[in-house]
């Protein structure tokens, strides 16, 4: 039999109303090569609709990935629908979709059937207590936000001088610990500038205003690159401003560096290298989120922006022993932020304290009409506020569970019994297959990086071992969509279970990586705050963590806040930064 040809593929396809001639030119240079031989004379109307690819033997072999045992009479009835469904995928794959684009459907972390009831929060405050400059600019450097700002606010300090000291660690500092990617001096000091005018004439906008801080390239920013520390998007320059850069410029803060993460917010191997631990520097400092960590820590910053989809918050403010704050889900906008996971990527602080973190998430909640995950919910910031108030309790099953830092979150757990509050035991659902519900991040990244896998660019990136995101991408795409939508089902009973263990208290205690409770909490959006809870004998850092309700940040950062106060262990910092 002859082979189909060009001329009869594209005859057929376009009398069956398959595609316009740039398509079926395109389609037919992917399939050829591998279309069956078929005679003209013998195709049926179904064979005519689509060229033959799939073929029964590639059913069989597929079976076992879809959990299926068909027929070949099942087998075979399948094939006509299979080849028309290549030709509407090769359509879709046709159609520009840069990463910002949303999938039409929208996760909310509020379980279904469930009404959140949020009590109207009091205005915010922030403390406000004497603070005298201290002797060394090594000492000014790791001075937390808040005593910063009233450094600032006091005019002991001023935004131009605060400026030019992190600028200049961070040129000092920063090529050693690989964790950044672009300085941003014309930026900082023209905002530096403003914002000592703005102070002089007696318009102080806040305890933000004058504070240098650091991003994690993934936030877009006009003029500088975002290269999502990717060697296949280092020259990758956007002309959008990320909401969450929009909302801090507002509020007086000061950008002066874009900060590394890993490639594609992966581990911390970006296209330059990877980003250093500053307590223990032959040590990379965890990602994705490696830049904040490790800038933040060795005082290079002020405060920075993270972001997690599962762990690149909690991971790196463990390692970096800093405190970083993951919101819940919605809670801040992610426009100009690239997309990995659209149902579960979040943005967060990373700072020296839970008051810093407390007061930096002022500054960026918020709804964003550009981003229809985004939502306006009480907050009411108020670290003078009394804990009676607050139910606290403990993951008991993760505490009780032989691990490697059962000693220091034994410890942690102990400090956390003398806030004055009693806790109370919570048990995450046990039920549930928590680790299978992954493949809900592993379908959406890779759709968010589709083009990247399809153009063999994922060749670029530094990363290529099994569990690097090549491989992950690549696999994802053997994802049944009927198991990605039986997962999100799963998700759903998770997300009502959560909702149980949260009608019992506000906020509880964990280890940071205690059974699944990270992955559990990023699938159902409830906030975190990481943060150091002692030193191993090498001298690095190890973390807690305290897990909130749906928007209960407020009572979560209280009551770290709270903890912190009595343990202190925030406030030591790496050797040879200061």
């Amino acid at each position: 039999m002859p082979r189909l040809t060009r001329r009869t593929f594209v005859s057929l396809a376009t009398a069956t109303g398959v595609g316009g001639s740039t398509f079926l030119d395109a389609l037919w240079n992917r399939l050829e090569g591998s279309v069956p031989p078929v005679g003209d004379d013998g195709l049926t109307l179904q064979q005519q609709q689509a060229p033959a690819v799939v073929t029964r033997e590639m059913i069989t072999a597929a079976e076992k990935i879809a959990g299926l045992e068909l027929t070949d009479a099942e087998r075979d009835m399948m094939i006509g629908n299979l080849n028309r469904s290549l030709v509407s995928y090769t359509q879709l794959r046709a159609v520009p979709l840069p990463n910002a684009v949303p999938p039409a459907i929208q996760f909310s972390p509020i379980p279904h059937g469930r009404r959140l009831e949020l009590p109207e929060a009091p205005a915010n405050t922030t403390r406000r207590k004497t603070v005298q400059r201290p002797d060394t600019e090594e000492e000014l450097a790791f001075m937390s936000v808040v005593e910063l700002a009233e450094l600032v606010r006091s005019r002991q300090v001023t935004a131009m001088e605060l400026t030019r000291l992190y600028l200049g660690r961070l040129e000092r500092y920063g090529p050693g610990l690989e964790c950044v990617v672009t300085l941003t001096p014309e930026r900082a000091m023209r905002q530096a500038a403003e914002a000592d005018r703005e102070i002089a004439a007696g318009r102080y906008k806040g305890p933000l205003h004058g504070i240098p801080w650091g991003a994690k390239d993934l936030l877009a920013v006009p003029g500088y690159p975002t290269t999502w520390g990717s060697a296949a998007h280092k020259d990758q320059v956007l002309d959008d401003t990320a909401a969450v850069v929009e909302r801090l410029d507002a509020a007086g803060a000061i950008l002066v560096a874009k900060l590394t993460l890993g490639a594609l917010a992966r581990g911390d191997f970006w296209f330059g290298g990877q980003t250093r631990n500053p307590w223990k520097t032959d040590q990379g400092s965890s990602g994705s989120s490696a830049g904040p960590g490790a800038a933040t820590a060795a005082g290079l910053v002020g405060f920075a922006i993270g972001s997690e989809t599962l762990g690149s918050i909690v991971s790196p403010s463990t390692r970096n022993g800093v405190t970083g704050l993951r919101p819940t889900y919605g809670r801040v906008s992610k426009h100009g932020a690239m997309t990995l996971s659209w149902s579960m990527d979040k943005l967060g602080p990373m700072c020296r304290s839970a008051e810093d973190c407390a007061t930096v998430l002022d500054a960026i909640i918020g709804a964003d009409p550009r981003d229809p995950t985004a939502v306006d919910a009480p907050y009411g910031w108020n670290p003078s506020r009394p804990l009676t108030s607050i139910r606290v309790g403990y993951l008991k099953a993760a505490f009780d569970e032989d691990h490697q830092t059962k000693r220091y979150d034994n410890a942690a757990l102990a400090a956390a019994n003398q806030l004055g509050v009693p806790l109370v035991p919570v048990a995450l659902p046990g039920d549930l297959p928590m680790s299978a519900m992954r493949i809900i991040l592993n379908a959406e990244s890779a759709a968010a990086f589709d083009d990247l896998t399809r153009s063999n660019r994922d060749d670029l990136l530094t990363q290529q071992t099994p569990n690097a995101w090549p491989n992950s991408f690549r696999s994802a795409r053997f994802i049944p969509a009927v198991e990605y939508i039986q997962a999100n089902r799963v998700r759903t009973l998770l997300m009502q279970r959560m909702a149980e263990v949260f009608d019992a208290v506000d906020v509880f205690i964990t280890p940071s990586f205690g059974g699944n409770v990270l992955l559990a909490t990023n699938l159902t959006g409830h906030p975190s705050i990481t943060m150091p809870s002692g030193f191993t004998d090498e001298g690095t850092p190890v973390s807690i963590s305290f897990i909130g309700r749906l928007y209960g940040e407020s009572d979560l950062c209280l009551v770290a806040h709270r903890w912190q106060e009595t343990t202190g262990w925030h406030r030591r910092h790496p050797e040879g930064y200061q």
